[in-house]
């Protein structure tokens, strides 16, 4: 594929209609609301980790989840954070996500927000480790994170809505999970076997010589040409 073609998938697939089913929407809905004055940046930024974190499987059940997991904040996910009364069984919230698991991350970022501003703050590793209970890891795509810091960085308004303006999107790196992993191999852009930051990196450089100012624009090519070049896929029952 030409430079132009990848112009031309950005340019057709950045956009909200094949988006309203996604775990941006949970974000975008208290963006939405924070452009009225009717909810705060924490708002946004809670609802997009909670939305990123269980961002796995097929969007249908993300999209349930992940309305659970509001429902039980009662949408207004900062002043629950902050609350420190979390639900916390070990049952499942989302696929082998716990509700135990949810309890531990509202509670980092309580204990983060108690002297912290916005998350804006964190480095994509820092993140791993204060928000998720995870240990540092360098090598580590963090797929959830990258995704979180695009919706969060990128200026455009189409589908990101960029509500944090001290981060360049040129510094973004691209999600990167095993579907854009997958598309980026067919297209030939990398030949790295292992999904992590160095493929991440390599991915995110490419889409940068055609995308200087905005590398994650990529994100949008990629998704748009698993869209018009499916593989086939194994049918499955339900959603």
């Amino acid at each position: 594929m030409m430079a132009e073609d990848f112009i031309s998938l950005a340019r057709q697939y950045n956009d909200p209609q094949y988006f309203r089913s996604d775990p941006i929407s949970f974000p975008k809905h208290f963006h939405e609301l924070y452009l009225y004055g009717k909810a705060s940046l924490q708002d946004i930024e809670v609802a997009g980790v909670i939305a990123a974190h269980l961002a796995w499987g097929r969007r249908c059940m993300i999209v349930r989840d992940s309305t659970r997991a509001l429902d039980e904040m009662g949408w207004k996910p900062y002043d629950y954070v902050m609350s420190g009364n979390y639900r916390c069984e070990p049952v499942s919230l989302h696929r082998t996500v716990k509700w135990c698991e949810f309890a531990r991350i509202c509670s980092n970022l309580r204990e983060f927000y108690s002297s912290h501003s916005s998350l804006e703050e964190l480095t994509p590793d820092q993140m791993r480790v204060k928000v998720f209970s995870q240990k540092s890891d360098p090598k580590a795509a963090n797929k959830k994170i990258h995704m979180f810091r695009r919706w969060m960085v990128r200026r455009d308004g189409i589908v990101d809505f960029g509500v944090w303006k001290n981060t360049d999107p040129r510094d973004l790196v691209i999600p990167l999970d095993v579907h854009v992993h997958d598309e980026a191999v067919r297209l030939g852009i990398t030949q790295r076997h292992r999904s992590d930051y160095a493929t991440a990196c390599e991915i995110t450089d490419f889409f940068r010589n055609i995308f200087p100012d905005d590398p994650c624009l990529g994100d949008f090519c990629l998704f748009g040409y698993g869209v018009t070049h499916p593989k086939p896929v194994e049918k499955r029952n339900g959603c």
